[in-house]
């Protein structure tokens, strides 16, 4: 019962790359359940879930632009993503908002779908798309162009810089582009295009994530509407004298209330160390 509840814990304060992890965990669990055959030891994802290179069924289908990225061809192809998403995650944490991170994660797997509808449909072949690495490669490649010379330590490697790292991950996908899965490698390139194009708008002004902010605005207003804070209601003093503890107390409620406002946009980890020991005292 306690690792439910700290599951639970994770996913409520652990931001949007924790959640983004919990939500390709729980697709692929669902997945082998109904998907997998353990004949062939594969997946047979359906033709209304997977990215299929022919555009005729696009049309018809349109939501597999982004169902795609949540499905994975097996646990390996699972692992490597989340680890790759975990690490590049925390780093656009850094210097972007949960909200921004989300936007790109669509909007670059949507990109990385396109490329690969693009490619197939000049190859003449066909094929089938799933997985998150085009989207997770948009955001690695746009927190490596915002910040590239940060310095990382790699394991029996040293020190290198973030560039360095995204460079080799680059240039290992176009060298495998015509010997195999050419599809998923043009993808991925793709998600890196999408990724460095993203910060080079950004500085210039363009947020292309803000349509994704707004209907993720609309979506939470829609199932959960704006519930009362959990912590001590403050009564408006209505008499004309107000003294010390009043104002003091009125402070203290608006700034709880700009904190779990924080929190619902960007998660617990945005919060800073002071933002943390505050809410900590006011809610016992």
């Amino acid at each position: 019962m306690n690792i439910i509840e700290d599951i639970k814990q994770q996913y409520k304060t652990g931001g949007i790359v924790q959640r983004l992890i919990f939500w390709n965990i729980g697709i692929f669990v669902l997945s082998i359940i109904f998907f997998f055959s353990f004949k062939t030891k594969s997946f047979n994802y359906p033709i209304w879930l997977g990215l299929f290179s022919d555009n005729n069924q696009l049309i018809f289908r349109p939501w597999t632009l982004i169902s795609y990225m949540f499905l994975h061809a097996g646990f390996l192809h699972l692992f490597f993503n989340l680890m790759v998403l975990h690490f590049s995650g925390r780093l656009f944490i850094n210097y972007f908002t949960g909200r921004q991170l989300l936007g790109l994660y669509i909007l670059g797997g949507i990109f990385s779908g396109l490329i690969f509808l693009i490619s197939f449909y000049i190859l003449g072949e066909y094929s089938v798309l799933v997985g998150a690495s085009g989207a997770i490669m948009s955001i690695l490649i746009a927190v490596a162009t915002y910040a590239p010379y940060m310095l990382l330590r790699m394991p029996l490697i040293g020190t290198v810089k973030l560039w360095q790292v995204a460079a080799v991950i680059v240039l290992l996908d176009l060298i495998q582009v015509p010997i195999s899965n050419t599809g998923g490698h043009l993808a991925h390139l793709g998600g890196a295009l999408f990724g460095f194009l993203y910060v080079k708008l950004l500085k210039n002004g363009t947020d292309l994530s803000k349509g994704i902010s707004k209907l993720q605005d609309a979506f939470e207003d829609l199932i959960s509407p704006k519930k009362k804070t959990p912590f001590k209601t403050v009564h408006k003093n209505t008499s004309k004298t107000t003294t010390f503890t009043n104002q003091t107390t009125n402070i203290d409620q608006k700034k709880i209330d700009d904190i779990l406002d924080r929190i619902s946009k960007s998660g617990y980890d945005s919060l800073s160390k002071e933002e943390k020991d505050f809410l900590f005292k006011t809610g016992k």
